[in-house]
């Protein structure tokens, strides 16, 4: 049989003589015919959004399509092609190389000499590396190709630049609760009959789908597929079909992500919050002992002196989970973070270490002062190595006020405590020994 092409010129792929009859699953039966139809990305294809308007004018740019799996990125991309009357081209980073984006380029280049242009869908294009990357860009630039990539990693990290800097990068969402809500009653005008939910376990359904609206149809199939009369609770539910794995990549932005998010929950004293992201990362499999030492430099960079006990905390639920290993050793990780996130905050120390760095890098081979130099050489004494040090224990106060810096580069101050938590004392220890100093200084 002749091949049949979609409207616009999209390929539909080869009609087999029992195709028609074929069963499609739920999700490929339900999949928009026009943009108009996708969900959950109305800020992108809504008439003026940014690709709203494209599709008005019927001129297509080069984009990064980025978002989460089963958002819509294959099918906004089919439609795409199929509304500015591009042919639609389809390859996949995974199983695709460089002999398929040859003949790609080449049918590209043959088609537009006879007046249509190419849309080259690239699923997964963070997969392709560097060099084949690199490839697509004369293709790009001259227009043989209009090209859409789609992606689930963040373009900044796995894309080039040069890539980048000719394609815009739109950033698609993840499914909320009103987008996944559109494609129950979707599924259901389809079927012909409610899914055998009640109102508690629709809502658990949609949380089981985790955003991603192919899987909530996939359940929705399942459910339809159960014998008549059944209606199911939650438990039911929950014993029925399963839960969509949580989307987390150890290896990727998932991972930043996550990480950030707790650190700065800490840092912001919500400790439930950081409690929540904590239980997001050890159910996605991260290794407790990556979040064991995130949560040790928070202690100190971000709770230092202001409690002191931070920093002995943090090592103790380390080692506590070493010694327990999973699960029970993550109640201890748990513990720290209640107790960090609780603690006083500071980063006083933190940027005392930073701009004493500066300064070392400014002031280059400064000499320390010749008083505080040992001599342990007759010639050394005898040019003025530790002359004129003065013992500390010996005074009064156990505190001579002498100055510590290099000659000729002056007093600085690095280190300024914030009156939270123990660094209040600390701040009266300092500011008594610049009193003595001073004094110090006065009687000489």
């Amino acid at each position: 049989m002749a091949r049949r092409r979609d409207r616009g010129g999209a390929s539909g792929g080869d009609e087999g003589l029992f195709t028609g009859a074929a069963p499609r699953p739920l999700a490929d039966r339900l999949r928009p015919r026009t943009l108009d139809q996708v969900v959950g990305q109305e800020h992108l294809l809504k008439p003026d959004g940014p690709i709203g308007r494209m599709v008005a004018t019927r001129r297509l740019a080069s984009m990064i399509l980025w978002g989460p799996p089963g958002c819509g990125k294959t099918t906004i991309a089919r439609l795409l092609a199929q509304s500015t009357d591009l042919h639609f081209e389809p390859l996949s980073a995974v199983f695709s190389g460089v002999a398929d984006l040859r003949r790609v380029f080449e049918a590209a280049r043959e088609r537009r000499t006879a007046g249509q242009g190419t849309l080259l869908f690239i699923d997964e294009i963070h997969r392709f590396n560097r060099a084949q990357q690199d490839g697509f860009l004369p293709y790009v630039e001259d227009g043989t190709v209009t090209l859409v990539g789609a992606t689930t990693e963040n373009p900044s990290f796995e894309l080039n630049a040069a890539l980048l800097s000719r394609a815009q990068v739109f950033v698609l969402n993840r499914l909320d609760d009103g987008a996944l809500e559109r494609l129950l009653q979707r599924a259901e005008s389809e079927e012909g009959r409610p899914l055998p939910l009640d109102p508690d376990a629709r809502a658990a359904l949609k949380a089981m789908a985790d955003g991603d609206g192919r899987f909530c149809l996939n359940l929705c199939e399942e459910l339809f597929a159960l014998p008549p009369g059944a209606d199911l609770d939650t438990t039911a539910l929950t014993a029925t079909v399963q839960r969509r794995a949580p989307l987390y990549d150890k290896a990727q932005e998932g991972h930043y992500n996550l990480i950030s998010a707790l650190h700065k929950s800490l840092r912001g004293s919500d400790t439930d919050a950081a409690l929540y992201w904590l239980a997001r990362m050890l159910a996605g499999g991260e290794d407790p002992r990556y979040i064991a030492r995130r949560l040790t430099r928070f202690a100190v960079e971000d709770i230092g002196l202001a409690d002191p006990n931070a920093l002995v905390q943090a090592t103790a639920a380390w080692d506590a989970y070493e010694r327990l290993g999973s699960p029970e050793g993550e109640l201890a990780i748990a513990q720290l973070v209640v107790y960090l996130g609780t603690a006083p905050k500071s980063n006083a120390a933190y940027v005392a270490y930073k701009a004493a760095m500066r300064a070392a890098r400014e002031t280059g081979s400064l000499m320390p002062p010749k008083h505080i130099l040992n001599a342990p050489t007759r010639l050394m004494k005898d040019i003025g190595y530790g002359a004129g040090y003065a013992y500390d224990h010996d005074t009064e106060e156990g505190f001579s006020g002498q100055d510590y810096f290099p000659e000729g580069m002056g007093r600085r101050e690095f280190y300024r405590p914030v009156e939270r938590g123990f660094e209040r004392e600390i701040r009266k220890r300092l500011d008594y020994w610049a009193r003595l100093r001073v004094k110090r200084n006065s009687e000489h």
